[in-house]
């Protein structure tokens, strides 16, 4: 069990604690992931009161150097486990042979010039300046509209004002848990969470309780107990596509899961970043008046165009609409005009196809390589779940192999929940980097041998 001296450190006990965890951080003999000693145990060991402990694993938390789960403990995050499946990286451990297939982002189209097309366009009619100032009246109702038309193709029929444009999904999701919970208020979420829910759920102080899934999602029984069990108000979902899963809820299942939110007044925030890679409809269509969805082009036009959207005929999605420099305001208008150009004419719907098309591609890829791991029906996911007994043993495996995967205790709510690993398909730089990666993951796995 990990316990620091204090000799040398901060006359004030929790602060002297938090000194140790992270020059320990530092130093390497605390890693990303390791478990910390429970509050009671470390205090014993150190002499002190449980609640010094608990007072200095608060403030780290609040350093972002550990982050502390309801039902699982204290986990080291160094700067920030969540974060760092977006740092640069120039292969794992400075290694280039490493096929990096951790982070969730949208195959590249390498002969795509859709976006030097429409910077010279702005350029012709002498709006870029314009584009690098703050945003017109006229932008920001543009992409209200912008967004309704897309979120139609979604089979998401809303007016305009349902709608409010922001920076990325990211910050629509913290937006939305903002307006819908007070602080240390609980959240149901799927037992298996994807990262940047957990991240804005750490920052706004919100408890998350996972809910027991199966293959077509969250369960309904689960939820009704969770709900009964928790007091809570808000639960938050990723029907589509679910990640880190790539569960589909089919409609059977989503009338049972809208029917158990309706009976307890539960207010659902749908994550329908995947849903435009498939053609079933979100969950928030079935609950009008309680549902809350938050959606962006990251994960099916472009990842780095931060042009996300709350949505939904509801009170708190008109009451952040009202909250404009909140919500619409870090939009950047040259993201915001690309955006809103790449909807109206067609270019966005188009790359939305060729990504379909990929994963698909890709899908299938994965599907030859790893038979038993891949279902032969249901939409193809850009992610790939396996289910392993030991995450973390077999991300390591993978990693030594030369393929760089993401474990489950990343995206684990709870202490029951399902171990494995997640594989982002469309991270591959193309199909036969794609086709390599899954080579060397058949002889971790298992498979092929």
């Amino acid at each position: 069990m990990w316990s620091p001296s204090l000799e040398g450190r901060s006359p004030v006990r929790y602060l002297a604690i938090v000194e140790a965890i992270a020059d320990a951080i530092a130093a390497g003999s605390l890693r990303p992931g390791e478990r910390l000693p429970t509050h009671r145990d470390l205090a014993w060991h150190l002499k002190l009161n449980v609640s010094t402990v608990t007072q200095a694993y608060r403030e780290a938390a609040r350093r972002h150097l550990v982050s502390g789960e309801v039902g699982r403990g204290t986990y080291v995050l160094a700067a920030s486990r969540e974060a760092a499946l977006f740092g640069l990286k120039a292969g794992a451990g400075g290694r280039p042979d490493v096929i990096d297939l951790s982070t969730n982002v949208p195959a590249i189209d390498p002969d795509a010039t859709d976006l030097a097309a429409a910077l010279a366009a702005i350029a012709a009619e002498g709006r870029i300046d314009a584009a690098l100032a703050y945003h017109p009246p006229a932008l920001l109702q543009r992409a209200r509209v912008a967004g309704a038309t897309w979120l139609a193709a979604r089979g998401l029929h809303l007016r305009p004002a349902d709608v409010v444009p922001c920076a990325g999904a990211q910050a629509a999701l913290a937006a939305a848990l903002l307006q819908l919970c007070p602080p240390g208020a609980p959240v149901l979420v799927e037992d298996l969470a994807f990262p940047g829910l957990k991240a804005a759920a750490r920052w706004l102080r919100l408890p998350l309780h996972g809910v027991a899934m199966d293959g077509e999602g969250m369960l309904p029984d689960a939820l009704d107990r969770a709900v009964r069990a928790t007091g809570a108000t808000v639960a938050v979902l990723v029907p589509n596509l679910q990640n880190p899963t790539g569960t589909v809820m089919g409609p059977a299942r989503q009338a049972e899961i809208a029917a158990v939110a309706d009976r307890h007044g539960l207010w659902l925030v749908e994550d329908d970043v995947y849903g435009a890679l498939t053609d079933r409809p979100p969950l928030v269509a079935l609950l009008p008046e309680r549902g809350v969805l938050v959606t962006s082009l990251s994960k099916s036009v472009a990842a780095g165009l931060r042009f996300g959207l709350i949505a939904g005929a509801s009170e708190p999605v008109y009451a952040l609409a009202d909250q404009i420099h909140a919500t619409s305001w870090p939009l950047a208008p040259l993201m915001g005009e690309v955006a809103c150009r790449w909807i109206e004419d067609g270019t966005a719907a188009r790359r939305l196809a060729w990504q379909r098309a990929e994963i698909a591609a890709r899908h299938a890829q994965a599907r030859r390589a790893l038979p038993g791991f891949v279902a032969p029906d249901g939409p193809p996911s850009p992610h790939l779940w396996l289910p392993l007994a030991d995450g973390a043993g077999a991300a390591a495996s993978c990693l030594a192999a030369g393929v760089e995967v993401v474990a489950s205790d990343l995206f684990a709510v709870t202490r029951e929940a399902p171990q494995g690993l997640r594989i982002s398909l469309a991270a591959a730089a193309g199909r036969a980097e794609l086709a390599e990666a899954l080579t060397r993951l058949q002889g971790v796995v298992g498979v092929g041998l």
